[in-house]
């Protein structure tokens, strides 16, 4: 990762999502997704959009 100019080791999570593309549509199931790996980055966007 690129970290203040400098390339440093860091952990990383791989998160993935399986859904009925029947049911549910893409953008949503993307949307949901993106939220979720923001909510982990930063646990306090939970507290602030509640």
């Amino acid at each position: 990762m690129a970290v203040d100019g400098e390339v440093r080791v860091r952990p990383m999570m791989y998160l993935a999502l399986s859904y009925d593309h029947r049911t549910v549509d893409g953008r949503e199931a993307v949307t949901f997704l993106v939220r979720i790996k923001d909510y982990i980055e930063d646990p306090q966007r939970l507290l602030i959009d509640m």
